[in-house]
């Protein structure tokens, strides 16, 4: 509870996270062959190396049922416990029911339904509105001692074209609460919000968006400069605050389109450091880079010679603070809503405990159409036998074995996988064809849609 009338819980934050990714996968460099694409296309020009896919088995319903399960499965947690559940999702099954209420059948008779929230839906970013609202919540007079349970998850597809091999799918669902071992920085949150057609989903009766690349990746840099600028202003306003840099983090996060576009904004936020030395001080901090003082930040999006310049100049910080956390995007590819927090996922298996203990991260989530936030992390103190942070650990300890037991795909195969997709979506009634042999133990999945649209599932074996 609280630590005093009036006063805030102590150290509001994740407790527990959990992860899902579909059982099989495409190679990104055989897909290059079969799509005819140019060698390196996708694999060093976006940066991937692996795509997860859903067969017509999987809906967003199943997934977050899936990860869900998952986590209050391996962290012991009552039903009971839970007060808050809040769903980040863009992948639609349905156009009034949640897929919240969906997730409530998991609740056992003797668990209350006195539990509040519903999803939240804006591209890739409801899953931060949803960690948001679930953390305001824990922090606020409404809030009865147990705790948020936070859930992100899509499945994203393209139509056959460039923009295919920057799909993916998963589902994080991370437990909010007090004393937590990632514990979010209170009053160090930026957000930027804007009205924008870069990428969007006007026909309901296809899972594919409209995208416009070029756009996007304007408004994606935009948002970051505009939030990192801010955060650094609410930094600086903080008792005690100072000037924030890259290298104020241990570790600096991203939303994850593909992962070349993430290394272009590590540079990104070097780039605003520059701006924002002072001029005496740049030979020695930049050497080599003042001849870049005259460039401004919005005549620069697409400027080759200041990018390059500055991801050579952060190439060596890229490698310790974000290429660690990009082992499952690189690897299952964008989430979409789970994409920011699957980064988080990959870098606390990636490093070990006594690096990860006491260490800051920095979090940017960007959403299209747009919404984007820049928050931080501070990792607990204490890693030893019986605490939160190694319980916490313990919990994802089983990503990386999840990974490497994945199917291989053929292209040709997940060709007709997308076609099927396809042709069946919203179908009703609906039997899908795919074989639940392939997905990974404790998988739900769709056994049927009846004639009222109205969905099944089971669990695999």
């Amino acid at each position: 509870m609280t630590s005093g009338q009036g006063q805030w819980p102590a150290d509001v934050g994740i407790t527990a996270i959990e992860i899902y990714f579909p059982s099989q996968y495409v190679d990104q460099e055989e897909l290059e062959s079969f799509d005819g694409a140019s060698a390196g296309k996708y694999t060093i020009g976006l940066g991937q190396k692996r795509m997860g896919f859903c067969s017509d088995l999987e809906d967003i319903n199943s997934l977050c049922m899936t990860v869900v399960h998952k986590l209050m499965e391996k962290t012991g947690t009552a039903y009971e416990a839970i007060g808050r559940l809040e769903v980040g999702t863009e992948t639609l099954v349905d156009k009034s029911k949640s897929v919240k209420s969906v997730l409530m059948q998991l609740f056992p008779a003797s668990a209350a339904a006195d539990i509040e929230g519903v999803d939240t839906t804006n591209a890739c970013y409801g899953g931060t509105a949803a960690l948001f609202n679930a953390l305001n919540w824990v922090e606020s007079s409404a809030w009865d001692g147990r705790l948020a349970l936070v859930v992100c998850g899509d499945i994203a597809v393209y139509a056959t074209g460039s923009a295919r091999p920057t799909g993916g799918a998963g589902a994080v669902a991370m437990l909010v609460g007090p004393h937590a071992p990632l514990v979010v920085e209170r009053g160090l949150r930026s957000s930027h919000m804007q009205h924008a057609y870069d990428f969007y989903k006007p026909d309901l009766n296809s899972e594919y968006p409209v995208v416009d690349g070029r756009l996007s990746i304007q408004c994606y840099l935009s948002a970051l400069d505009r939030c990192y600028g801010r955060y650094r202003q609410k930094a600086a306003a903080l008792p005690g605050g100072g000037p924030v840099t890259v290298d104020s983090f241990d570790a600096v996060l991203f939303h994850s389109p593909f992962g070349k576009l993430v290394q272009k904004s590590l540079a990104r936020l070097v780039f605003n450091d520059f701006l924002e030395t002072d001029a005496a001080a740049v030979p020695e901090r930049f050497p080599g880079l003042e001849a870049f003082r005259s460039k401004t930040l919005e005549e620069s999006y697409f400027d080759r010679d200041v990018e390059k310049a500055f991801m050579e100049r952060s190439r060596a910080q890229f490698e310790q603070k974000t290429k660690p956390s990009l082992l499952l995007a690189s690897n299952v590819g964008n989430m979409y809503t789970p994409s920011l927090y699957s980064c988080l996922v990959s870098l606390l298996v990636s490093k070990k405990p006594d690096e990860l203990t006491g260490s800051r991260i920095a979090l940017f989530s960007y959403g299209s159409g747009l919404a984007s936030s820049l928050f931080s992390i501070r990792i607990a103190t204490t890693n030893g036998s019986g605490s939160r942070l190694e319980a916490l650990l313990a919990g994802v300890s089983d990503v990386v074995g999840r990974l490497e037991a994945r199917q291989k795909v053929e292209p040709a195969a997940f060709a007709d996988t997308m076609q099927l997709r396809e042709q069946s979506h919203h179908l009703a009634p609906y039997a899908p064809k795919a074989d639940p042999s392939m997905l990974f133990p404790g998988t739900y999945y769709l056994t049927g849609i009846d004639e009222k649209h109205r969905r099944q599932y089971a669990r695999a074996t």
